[in-house]
Formats: structure tokens, sequence, C-alpha cells
């Protein structure tokens, strides 16, 4: 009973604050970590303890998956740089920079030791960051990079903890095993979540039962997650990449029914579990300080060393950002001659009056390429980084979950373990109150430009102009919509065409008059015609999404619209 009421009061606690935290203007994990703490001080209120293996294996594998499947693969792609640098190479060297740091301060704590709790307090948590980069508006691609380093960097620092307690132990003989072990941990994981991946898109594809895929979807990140770890591997990678594969597959694979579902279920899921991690961060400091040998070493004195490590990764995340950003402003140079040359090659074979079917196969293949680099320079031109980007990343480096759990994972044999907790826990509410309260002022200080409104509305029309074209194709024929013996009547290709052009002219007008609503009335001849339209143009939607053209926002826009169309137009029991 005590349980149950507990999670009815953890529930209400989470709504209520996410409500505050609308109406206030302050991101909810700040708010819920400050709630948690002030709650474990209160008379009566009992000391909350989560187990690591709680955290790592059953709130981390769903937390991250509900994530990636929401990144879409062309701005991963295209920010890759920036992310492999943050979220595997950053997080390295700040494990190594505060290992050597702690391994200074606290006498005794071996360096393996030191390094392993610079791996739980090197990796930052998106989740704080992006939240208030949404609500006040920053440039989607300092948000996707962001969001990416956020996926990736609970990896390596894993992997990197795992390996600096097998150094410890004497389990790794030296500096080329560790390496050995992390490149197996990584090529692994990739692999099984890429195959628990392809399996579970193959399975959900032939489901019809709503109720079965979301059964299905709810288990896959601990089908990715299971087997890497019994491999060795991370299986917090495994499921980052088999998210991101459901999540690039889904458009293809699956109807529209699964992915609304998806989308609502994966949306309740990540709520819950993200702040409610929050909340036990603050939860857990009473019992925390309560385990404090001091004969030791002091709370003041762990909490002054904590402040030291935090302070510390604030300045190596600037000394590392700053030169990423100079780098990645001239990356556009080099994008620009490597797309020439491929114009060339493309120029050459245009010039052929005769292709063989190789030669065909590989000017589409070259066109594809060529239009992709196209976007992608244009993107970057458009949205480039500069220093006020920088100093944003920069100062977006809020510890959390998985600091939180990781810290909790230290073996019993590490000297001064209750006290590395407690620097663990001083970095995390550090910088989640420090930086993340801070973060909107800074923002706004800086005046950085985010979404253009006007110029995404001018882009979704244009795109909807192109899928109405692709999709009134198969009115040219619709007997074999509707089948050959039955008379389509000329007024419904009339309606339907009407409305297909009324969905692209409402979006111009959205433009102009967001207030304008469109409205359909659909029967069955309507309804078959109007689906295969659908069809048509979600075809012609996913061969814009390879091309890269339009911007990931957009086209997830107009998937959304076709799905809620496709789900309104079809039978509950699906058939058509």
């Amino acid at each position: 009973m005590e349980l149950g009421l507990l999670g009815i009061i953890g529930i209400a606690v989470l709504v209520a604050v996410a409500v505050l935290s609308k109406r206030v203007g302050v991101a909810a994990p700040l708010i819920l970590v400050v709630v948690g703490i002030v709650l474990s001080f209160v008379p009566g209120v009992p000391s909350f303890r989560i187990p690591d293996e709680w955290i790592l294996t059953g709130v981390l594998p769903p937390l991250l998956y509900a994530a990636a499947i929401k990144t879409p693969v062309t701005d991963f792609r295209r920010n890759l740089t920036p992310i492999a640098s943050l979220s595997v190479s950053l997080v390295v060297v700040s494990a190594l920079a505060t290992g050597l740091l702690l391994h200074a301060l606290l006498p005794g704590l071996g360096l393996a030791a030191a390094i392993a709790l610079g791996a739980v307090i090197s990796p930052p948590d998106a989740v704080a960051a992006t939240s208030i980069g949404r609500r006040l508006g920053l440039p989607p691609r300092l948000l996707t990079v962001l969001e990416g380093e956020g996926l990736v960097n609970d990896a390596t620092a894993l992997v990197l903890l795992r390996s600096a307690i097998a150094a410890s132990a004497g389990a790794l003989t030296g500096f080329g095993s560790a390496v050995g072990d992390f490149a197996f941990a990584v090529t692994v994981a990739a692999v099984v979540g890429y195959a628990v991946g392809v399996v579970t898109v193959f399975v959900r594809s032939k489901l019809d039962d709503p109720v079965l895929d979301t059964a299905l979807s709810l288990a896959v990140p601990f089908i990715a997650f299971l087997p890497a770890e019994e491999l060795g591997a991370s299986g917090v990678l495994a499921v980052v990449v088999a998210g991101i594969y459901t999540g690039h597959r889904s458009a293809s694979h699956f109807d529209a029914r699964a992915r609304i579902s998806e989308n609502v279920n994966w949306r309740t899921v990540q709520f819950l579990l993200e702040n409610g991690v929050f909340l036990l961060i603050g939860l857990e400091i009473r019992g925390l300080l309560q385990d404090i040998d001091e004969s030791l070493l002091t709370v003041q004195q762990t909490v002054v060393i904590g402040l030291f490590a935090t302070l510390a990764l604030i300045v190596l995340r600037f000394l590392w950002v700053f030169p990423l950003v100079l780098l990645m402003r001239r990356l556009p140079s080099r994008a620009e001659r490597r797309t020439l040359q491929l114009r060339r090659g493309l120029g050459r074979l245009k010039k052929q009056r005769i292709l063989d079917a190789r030669q065909e196969r590989r000017k589409r293949a070259l066109t594809r390429m060529y239009q992709r680099r196209q976007a992608d320079l244009e993107l970057e031109r458009r949205e480039g980084f500069g220093w006020k980007g920088a100093t944003v990343l920069g100062w977006s480096g809020m510890r959390g979950v998985v600091t939180l759990a990781a810290a909790q994972s230290l073996p019993s044999s590490f000297a001064y373990r209750e006290q590395l907790v407690l620097i663990a826990f001083t970095v995390a509410v550090t910088t989640l109150l420090v930086q993340g309260s801070t973060l909107p002022a800074l923002i706004r200080v800086l005046r950085i430009e985010g979404i253009d409104v006007d110029a995404d509305r001018e882009e979704a029309a244009t795109l909807f102009d192109e899928l109405r074209t692709e999709g009134l194709r198969v009115l040219e024929d619709p007997q074999a919509v509707v089948g050959e013996d039955v008379q389509v009547d000329d007024d419904v290709l009339d309606r339907v065409r009407t409305d297909t052009g009324m969905r692209s002219e409402f979006e111009w007008e959205k433009a102009r008059l967001p207030e304008q609503k469109l409205v359909r009335s659909p029967h069955r001849q309507y309804r078959d015609l109007r689906l295969a339209v659908l069809a048509a143009e979600r075809e012609a939607l996913l061969a814009a999404r390879s091309r890269g053209t339009y911007s990931s926002r957009v086209l997830a826009k107009a998937q959304r619209i076709l799905d809620v169309e496709e789900t309104r137009l079809r039978p509950r029991g699906g058939s058509s």
C-alpha cells in the first residue's frame, strides 16, 4: 500500500511541476531537483535509495530509446562531426582530466578509481538544456547537437567506467587492453542494435493490431540492451542504434496508426522516467549525506572537491567547444570542393547520349548524392555555428540521469566510496541548478535567433505542392484504385482533386492567415481514392527525405499530417 501511495504522489508531483514549469518559465528538471531536496528533509518522508541496476537496466534503456526514435537520421548525419567530438572525444578527455584532478585531491584514491569517477561525471544530460532551448527558441541545429550528444555520450561514459573499474581490479593490463575493450564494446553494440532494429521493425510491420505493436515496441529497448550487455558490449549504445533505426524506418514500414500510437506512448514513458529521475536526484540527498563517514573526509570537504570538479568540467567544455566551432566553420569550404568534383562527374555522365544499365544506376546514385550534398551545404550556410552558439553549447553541460545511476554503481572496494558518490551528486546538482537556471538568461542576453516561423511555413507549403503533384497522378487511372467494375463518379474525382489541392492551398494560406482551417467530409469512394493519393504522397515524402532537400522539422510535420489523415480515413479494422 505504501509503495502504491508513493507512486501516486510521485506522478501527481511530476504532473503538477510540469504544469507549473510552463507557467513560470523554468525547466521542469530544475524545479523537480529542488522539490526533491526539500521533500527529502521533510519529517516523515522516508529515505530514498534506488539501486543503480534499476536505473541502468530499467530506466536508462527506455529513456534513451524514446529520444532515439525521434532523432532524424539526416540531422544526425549532418552534425556527426560535432556530435562525435562532444559525445566521445570530450567525454574521454573530461574523464581523464578530472580523474587526474581527483587523484591529486584525494590521497589514497587509485588512478583507475579516480578515472572511474571522472567517467561518471563526464557525460552531460541534454534533457534540461533542450527543454530550455525549445521553449526559448534555440536554433534547430544547436538542439540537434545537444540531443545527439546526450544520446551517445552515455554509452561512452559507461564503457569507460566499466574499463576503469576493470583496470582498478587488475582485469586490464594496460592502455592497449583498455582501447581494445572500448572498441569491442562499441562495435558489438552497434551490430546488436542494428540487428535488433531490423528484426523488430520487420516483425512490427506485419502486425495489424495496435495493442500488439505497442507491446513489442515497449520491449525493443530491452531486447537490444540485454544481449549487448551479455556479450560484454555497451547495451546503451545498442539501444540508441536500434532506436535511431526504428525511428528512421517507421515512415516506410509502419502504418499511420502505429506511428501515432508509438509517438504518444513513448512521449508518456519519456515524461515519467525523465522527470522521475530528476525528482529522485533531490530525494536521495538526505540519505547520501547520512552515509558519509566524516572520519575519512567531511561532507563540507567533499562538496568543495565536487565544486572543483564542476569548475574543471565547465572550463574543459569551453576549451573544447570553441575550437570545435572554428573547425566546423571550415567544413563548408571542403564540402564545396567535394561537391564540385561530384558535379563534374555527373556532368560527364549526362553528356553521354547512350548509357548502359550500370551507368544509369551510377547516374541516379550520383544525382541523389549531389542533391543531398547541395542540401547539406545550404543548411551549413544557413545555420552555421558562431560564437554565440558556441557559448550556449559550452554552458549546456548539465549532468543528470547517468551521473546519478553510475555513481551508485561504483564498487564498495573503492576508497572514499560514499564521498565519491557525493562528489558526483554535487556535480549533477550544481550544474543543473547553476547552469540550468542561468541558461535562459544567457540565451536572451546573446539574442540568439531561433526558428524562422515564416520561412518554415513557406517551406512547408512548397513541400505540399510537391506532394500534391505526385499524389494527383493516381487520379489519372482511378479504376486501378476502386476496381475495373466500379464506375467512378466524376464528382468524386473532382472532390478528391479539390481536397488534395485544398491542403496545399491551406498551407500557403496558413503562412499568411494562421487561423484558417480545413474541413473535409469523405465517403467510401472518396476515402479509397484519398488513401491512394496519400500513399503516393508518402512515397514522394520518403523521396524528398532521402534527398535531404527539406528540413527535418518540415518533413516531420508533413508526415504527421499524412498520418492523421490516413488514420481518419482508414477503418478501425485496418481494411481499405
